[in-house]
């Protein structure tokens, strides 16, 4: 252990890619994010739509976990999942939640401070239905965050799904793999975005935006310090 927390004590890079200024900001934080994400998909990044989705249960405990972002606009994020997992069950309690694109291979990252809110059903179906079947059978099977007996019990539950609308790709596809009544999505609506650029001697830019006091559909931006 102690290597271990010599070696952490030790690992530092010196950030130099490149930097942010004000002039370089796009007049709202949905236009910069699509900025940024056009060129993390353009530098190859493996899932530059992975980001982490943090919320907060009725007794304060926070939680983190990754998802795939699935849908951007003028409105704010789009994400799906099953509304009966733990993130689910605490967006219900608590919608306010933040986001987090880590960006490493770009020096970069954004994170968003907002709500969350379910999305209509029709949004739903539309998405669930451009998913792979193996998918969507797999929404099926698994009841997210729940306790399982065992991977034997996972794969019982994938097979009665099986039966009851057919198989993946490959194998009978004949008939239609609705989603589940627990299965939804959120959009978070953004109050803050801050744009993280490292820079050398951990002198980093970050930027950020913040909802206009009394308007609600404006920006002021503020740098803070590193």
């Amino acid at each position: 252990m102690a290597d271990l927390n010599d070696d952490l004590a030790a690992a530092r890079e010196d950030y130099a890619r490149g930097g942010l200024a004000e002039g370089g900001l796009a007049p709202d934080p949905l236009t910069m994010f699509e900025r940024w994400y056009d060129d993390a998909r353009a530098a190859g990044l493996h899932e530059p739509n992975a980001m982490v989705v943090a919320t907060v249960d009725a007794a304060g405990q926070p939680a983190a976990r990754t998802v795939l972002l699935k849908g951007v606009g003028p409105d704010g994020f789009r994400f799906f999942t099953n509304q009966a997992s733990r993130k689910g069950v605490e967006l219900a309690t608590q919608p306010r939640c933040a986001l987090l694109f880590p960006w490493h291979p770009l020096e970069r990252q954004v994170r968003v401070d907002g709500v969350a809110e379910p999305l209509p059903r029709a949004d739903v179906e539309a998405y669930f239905a451009q998913r792979p079947r193996g998918s969507r059978l797999g929404a099926w099977a698994s009841h997210q965050s729940r306790e399982v007996a065992g991977r034997e019990a996972l794969a019982a539950s994938y097979d009665e799904v099986v039966a009851r609308f057919g198989g993946p790709e490959g194998t009978d596809t004949s008939d239609p793999v609705p989603p589940p009544d627990e299965w939804g999505g959120y959009l978070v609506r953004p109050e803050v975005v801050e744009f993280w650029q490292g820079r050398p001697s951990r002198m980093h830019d970050r930027l950020v935006y913040r909802r206009t006091a009394g308007t609600g559909d404006g920006w002021d931006t503020v740098r803070l310090a590193p």
